[in-house]
């Protein structure tokens, strides 16, 4: 199949997969406790019918014991060509807020600005949509051999990570691909080739057996929220880089991003000042970040003139992909216990960490990959980090040390994922699609590796 037949063969392709994401948009799959399980078991049974119908063979849903059910499938190759591992995720972040949608969250809805709108539209149901539409190219018969494993809870834990690692031979792979990232820009072929790491825990402060009348005791009395405010306020210097002893991160040699692009992308305010004083692909890509993601403390609607006697707050640090995260815990820790005022009483609770992941660039599957993202974008890629980070890629990396891991996608910086109003570009969408299918095709004309 020469190069154009394939385009148009994917191109064929889209309005068949286009329908199948909006029937995965409109199944609220939010994995996170708390929410109805019944939406996440109608995704994952509609993704595995999906699947089955697009020529995927031996489809099964996987019991994963602590989680929610992935979703497996395999094709068989021609006789010594490389297996493929391909992954992406059902399950999404919630909607939050309705009335912040300007359409409905689960319904994929275009717009007049051309993109699709709804949760997972873009994180990460294109990511199966992109593999369906890879495999719909090849009518069922890829060049190489194929699984696929589709998850279902990705977004809050990863409970597939150890069943990953005790049934290893099922996704035995030469390759793994990971649609679940993107480009900054539409049109802007990115290769993400680091992740950050990700560690955050919950501290308490508490200071008073209960509240207090400000008049009667402000003064001498010690408030645990201006406590736990003058500790937050320690974990960045006057320009805004972490301050945490131990936290230090290292240059990034990719590919950079322009400051007026980054505050286009991120939303910032004009007038505001961007944080840190580094190039900002150091500071997104191999620097730490600490963010206050979470507060417990009096509402300002219905507040009173009382000293609060306990305030907790969620710290969020991202970490550096070569570096450790659950160190990354134990030094936040640290500073915390060093910086509380006026001998507070500390509680730390909720740690958790998940390490990032450098990939090694230099082999056959990569020099593919670039192949196949400037034929489908018609420009060359760049290499970039990413400041979040995918749970199960460690897992890969750990139990399969000789794979290489691809990871692109469709979530372009303008999707607002985990946010209102998330969406897809189609066109982008179709141009990834035709990245996979041509970077298939030229691993076909591959032999295994030995």
């Amino acid at each position: 199949m020469s190069r154009e037949d394939l385009r148009q063969a994917v191109h064929q392709a889209m309005p068949a997969t286009l329908d199948d994401l909006a029937t995965l948009v409109r199944i609220p799959s939010v994995a996170a406790e708390g929410f109805s399980k019944e939406p996440v078991l109608e995704a994952a049974h509609a993704t595995r019918d999906i699947l089955q119908r697009v020529g995927f063979q031996d489809v099964r849903l996987l019991d994963i014991p602590t989680g929610y059910p992935a979703v497996y499938g395999e094709i068989p190759g021609p006789a010594g060509t490389p297996t493929v591992l391909l992954y992406a995720h059902y399950d999404v972040q919630p909607a939050g807020a309705v009335e912040a949608w300007e359409t409905p969250p689960f319904e994929l809805t275009p717009r007049q600005d051309g993109r699709l709108y709804g949760r997972g539209a873009a994180d990460d149901k294109s990511g199966i949509a992109i593999h369906l539409a890879t495999l719909r190219s090849f009518a069922g018969q890829p060049p190489v051999g194929l699984k696929i494993i589709v998850e279902g809870e990705e977004e809050f834990g990863s409970s597939l990570e150890a069943y990953l690692l005790d049934h290893a031979d099922l996704f035995q792979a030469d390759v793994v691909v990971v649609a679940d990232a993107g480009n900054n820009r539409v049109g802007e072929p990115l290769l993400t080739t680091t992740l950050r790491g990700e560690a955050s825990l919950v501290v308490e402060v508490r200071t008073l057996q209960g509240p207090v009348h400000s008049g009667a005791f402000g003064g001498p009395t010690p408030d645990a929220l201006v406590a736990l405010i003058r500790m937050i306020a320690t974990l960045h210097d006057a320009p805004g880089n972490v301050a945490v002893t131990g936290m230090q991160g290292q240059s990034w040699s990719g590919t950079d991003i322009s400051e007026a692009e980054f505050r286009y992308l991120a939303g910032v305010l004009p007038g505001v000042d961007l944080m840190g004083t580094d190039s900002i692909a150091t500071r997104v890509c191999s620097s730490y970040s600490i963010n206050v993601v979470g507060l417990d403390a009096p509402a300002v609607q219905g507040s009173r003139n009382a000293l609060i006697d306990v305030a907790r707050a969620r710290i969020s640090v991202r970490v550096p992909p070569e570096r450790s995260a659950k160190e990354a815990l134990e030094l936040l820790t640290a500073h915390l216990k060093v910086v509380a005022p006026w001998n507070v009483q500390l509680a730390f609770s909720e740690q958790e960490s998940g390490e990032g992941h450098a990939a090694a660039t230099d082999g056959p599957a990569y020099t593919a990959a670039y192949r196949a993202l400037r034929a489908a974008y018609g420009k060359e890629a760049s290499e970039v980090g990413s400041g979040g980070s995918i749970p199960l890629i460690n897992a890969f990396a750990r139990v399969f040390p000789q794979a290489e891991i691809i990871l692109w996608g469709a979530e372009d910086a303008s999707a607002n994922i985990h946010a209102p109003n998330e969406s897809v570009d189609p066109a982008e969408l179709e141009r990834a699609a035709l990245a996979e299918a041509y970077f298939l095709h030229d691993l076909g004309t591959t032999q295994k590796p030995a």
